[in-house]
């Protein structure tokens, strides 16, 4: 979560409205609604009395949770030394099949960005057909695969490219078949390796 949903979420949970909040700060109501959709910042004061009023940390507002784990394992490879076979359709199935054997379940995942308002609007005027920010995602990640491995006690979040596979212990249990991390959502495919 960002700092403004924390906020958000913070202030709801403490029965404050956006203004009794400002008013308790002694700050506008339009301040705290920059700050409630990341569009500002409050100084150092504000902030220790934001999270006085709201009794929550600092350290949590300001803490954005992307899901993972601190650590995260990177380990070289060469995806040539892998074959497609049985559930696998490519070269990256098998090399996270190989990772994670031991693994209950392993979901293929595809990823999309979040575009932001802005940006909607200007595909569907300047370019409808075209999808000019979904096309320079899918450059970006070309030959990059995006997995949720389950295994009986952790779900990991893994990348696998041509040269190597990346995985973090993800700190949240993501159920269901869409989840976000960070600036992209994540759907499963339409199949599992195990």
């Amino acid at each position: 979560m960002t700092f403004g949903e924390k906020l958000r979420e913070a202030r709801q949970k403490a029965g404050l409205s956006q203004e009794q909040l400002s008013e308790k700060l002694h700050v506008s109501r339009s301040a705290v609604a920059k700050w409630e959709t990341n569009k500002g910042m409050p100084d150092i004061e504000n902030l220790k009395a934001s999270a006085q009023l709201l009794n929550v940390s600092i350290d949590h507002l300001l803490d954005e949770d992307t899901g993972f784990s601190v650590q995260s394992i990177r380990e070289r490879i060469d995806l040539n030394d892998y074959k497609k076979s049985g559930k696998c359709r490519s070269r990256q199935d098998a090399a996270v099949l190989d990772k994670f054997p031991q693994a209950v379940q392993i979901h293929p995942l595809i990823r999309k960005k979040k575009i932001s308002g802005f940006e909607r609007l200007l595909e569907w005027t300047v370019m409808p057909s075209f999808g000019a920010f979904e096309a320079a995602e899918q450059m970006r990640s070309k030959n990059t695969a995006f997995y949720l491995v389950e295994s009986e006690t952790a779900q990991f979040f893994v990348t696998v490219t041509e040269e190597f596979i990346e995985y973090s212990e993800l700190t949240r249990k993501y159920e269901g078949k869409r989840f976000e991390i960070g600036d992209h959502v994540f759907t499963k495919a339409g199949y599992v390796l195990k």
